[in-house]
């Protein structure tokens, strides 16, 4: 943990129950560092001015998809580019590359792995863990990510465990009630199979699913390794 990383975690908010630290201020994305957590999340507000040019880059870009790996000094230009350099490319490309410099930072990175994604379907709709350390993930507009807390969770119900068996059929989780919805502009950190000590333990997650006209722009940040 560098040092940027060790102040944040220091003065994250307490634990909450369900594994998850989550609070209005960015530190309290610091709290991915506790053992006994595996997402915390800052809950913030998306301006209107982001809101606004989210909506524009789907209208623009109705099948957008972005990929690369940089350093985050690198975001902010690509992005642009990609974007022809509108003003709402503008205001998303800040705010894209603000959170790339803070989950380098967090984690000690010097690159990031980068997807930004305009979806009409559901990308991942079966409850499942990801095996990487740690995946930053934040909606611009739609609906947000879904995830079980493991207090909820038969683990053995994942993947093949499910016999074919939808996730509210399957036994993974007894009712409805145990699903938990991040918000869209929520930024958070969910803790993978890859993170040291929390094999067994990833965070369980899907993508919400979409109807009508709902459209989603996501955010996806991983561990790029040097």
């Amino acid at each position: 943990m560098n040092q940027l990383s060790h102040n944040i975690a220091s003065i994250a908010p307490p634990r909450y129950a369900l594994g998850c630290v989550a609070g209005s201020e960015l530190q309290s994305l610091g709290g991915i560092y506790r053992e006994d957590v595996n997402i915390a999340v800052w809950q913030r507000k998306l301006s209107l001015k982001l809101t606004q040019a989210a909506d524009t880059i789907l209208d623009q870009f109705p099948a957008l998809k972005i990929s690369l790996i940089a350093p985050p000094e690198a975001i902010y230009p690509a992005i642009e580019r990609e974007l022809s350099f509108s003003a709402e490319s503008k205001a998303l490309a800040e705010d894209i590359a603000h959170l790339a410099d803070i989950y380098a930072c967090l984690f000690g990175l010097n690159r990031v792995g980068l997807r930004v994604s305009a979806l009409d379907r559901a990308m991942c709709p079966r409850f499942h863990v990801d095996r990487v350390p740690c995946r930053l993930v934040t909606t611009y507009q739609g609906t947000a990510t879904e995830w079980l807390p493991n207090i909820f969770s038969d683990r053995t119900k994942l993947g093949v465990g499910n016999q074919g068996k939808p996730d509210d059929q399957s036994g993974l989780f007894d009712c409805a009630n145990d699903v938990q919805y991040l918000a869209r502009g929520d930024v958070a950190l969910l803790k993978g199979e890859s993170w040291e000590g929390n094999e067994g333990n990833g965070l369980i997650h899907r993508s919400p699913q979409l109807s009508g006209n709902i459209r989603r722009l996501l955010l996806t940040l991983d561990f790029m390794e040097d």
